[in-house]
């Protein structure tokens, strides 16, 4: 194994029995290909999307601009050592949740990355193409895993006024009709980062399986390679314990069943060992696990659900909270409520920094993993309580290869073309794919840069 060799590069793997573990960016080794390249930076461009359920509290999300920058609300605080990397929206919708006031208060807002409108039915379900799973379409053969899509909840089967609860389960749809499977178990999540087709044993450390590869090729790295490699593969290892001790956890404090979600999916896949006991654990692990699948440019584009929509997740295990969280989200303005509801707002964006600062300090070259990323967080109402999605809570974070300026708080409010989708093009279009339109919108935003 010679890195400079012309058949070795950044997207070659270390190779064991039934693994393939992704080469993290190294000096040593030949850049990326330049179709994959992002203006002036060797690494590619990567977009996600965070899914919080339930909307916000509107009295402490966002920003506001004052003569010194950007203040963040109290909701976003969190993200405080991260401000240049944000960009803070106010005013985006997706008009179709609003238009003839449909029925249904949940249901008809899980349009997010699509844009039009959530057909009402109890069979034949329909949202429409989203933005993740054609960015999926054009890059996914560039990577492994054409498209991560993960989540903690697994979709409910309910109805109410005339909706499936289906909807309340998915962000991403691969066609108009047919929402992506969505993992929710870490241990499979992993092993989509590192399978290579064959079957391997479980008994083992991928780092195990890997160990010959990774020693050769250390011979022909730099000495800061040599430790960006030992660095790289500790957190590797890392997360493997964290999911194995989830998961002995899981199987000790619930007799073998796992921590259960409130509605089990009748047709999602079990495996014998489950979900995390801990749902805060649960969440770190999917957020980790994409941005691992990033850093090893395993994938592209993910999408990962903390929650669903009407999810009953529960956050006692914080202290001075009661009930699940879309009990929590109509507070009917009671002093107690809201201030336990607000403290789930808040929990939400340190998960979400914690990860983003992962990004931060990943680097790979010219820029940080954060830097070639675009990371949007966003819920499919504003005002949980009100059921009210006149306008969303979307944050942009990183800067898209060189392509977006954070720092600041953009106000569409009084943009009679305010669409959501207008967003989504512009992510799309720094991703490579261009549309003439998307879902209700035929123009992308020019202020991001």
């Amino acid at each position: 194994m010679n890195p400079n060799d012309s058949s070795l590069s950044r997207r070659h793997f270390l190779r064991g029995a039934g693994v393939a573990l992704g080469l993290p960016w190294l000096e040593s080794i030949r850049a990326w290909g330049a179709t994959d390249a992002a203006a002036g930076s060797g690494a590619p461009r990567r977009t996600a999307v965070m899914f919080m359920g339930n909307g916000v509290n509107p009295h402490h999300w966002g920003a506001e601009n004052s003569a010194t920058g950007m203040v963040f609300k109290d909701s976003l605080r969190p993200l405080e050592p991260l401000k240049d990397k944000i960009l803070v929206f106010q005013g985006l919708w997706n008009p179709s949740t609003v238009e003839g006031n449909p029925p249904g208060g949940h249901f008809p807002k899980m349009n997010l990355l699509a844009g039009l409108k959530v057909k009402q039915t109890t069979t034949d379900i329909e949202v429409g193409i989203t933005m993740d799973q054609l960015i999926a379409r054009e890059l996914g053969n560039l990577t492994p895993v054409q498209s991560l899509v993960l989540g903690t909840e697994p979709p409910g089967y309910s109805n109410e006024d005339g909706f499936t609860s289906t909807y309340s389960g998915h962000i991403s749809w691969s066609t108009p009709t047919t929402p992506a499977p969505k993992e929710i178990y870490p241990q499979q999540a992993f092993d989509q980062l590192f399978e290579d087709g064959s079957k391997r044993k479980r008994d083992k450390s991928l780092l195990d399986l890997v160990g010959g590869d990774a020693q050769s090729l250390k011979k022909f790295l730099s000495k800061r390679d040599v430790l960006k490699m030992d660095e790289y593969l500790t957190s590797v290892r890392e997360l493997e314990q964290r999911i194995e001790r989830a998961e002995q956890f899981s199987q000790k404090e619930t007799g073998g069943k796992g921590w259960q979600p409130t509605v089990k999916a009748a047709t999602f896949p079990r495996p014998a060992a489950g979900i995390p006991a801990s749902p805060e654990e649960h969440m770190n692990l999917m957020l980790d696990i994409l941005v691992l699948a990033f850093q090893m440019d395993r994938t592209r584009v993910a999408t990962l659900m903390l929650n669903n929509d009407l999810s009953g997740m529960n956050f006692g295990y914080l202290g001075g909270i009661k009930g699940g969280l879309h009990e929590l989200s109509h507070h009917s303005n009671d002093p107690s409520r809201m201030a336990m509801y607000q403290k789930a707002n808040e929990y939400h964006m340190k998960l979400w920094a914690r990860a983003l600062t992962k990004m931060k300090e990943t680097n790979e070259g010219e820029r940080s993993l954060l830097d070639n990323s675009m990371i949007m967080f966003c819920s499919s109402l504003y005002d949980g309580n009100a059921h009210d999605s006149r306008q969303l809570p979307i944050i942009l974070a990183g800067g898209g290869g060189g392509t977006i300026r954070g720092g600041r708080l953009l106000d569409y409010s009084k943009d009679p073309n305010r669409k959501l989708c207008r967003l989504h093009m512009s992510l799309m279009e720094r991703m490579g794919v261009r549309m003439d339109h998307f879902g209700d919108a035929d123009t992308a935003f020019s202020e991001l840069a």
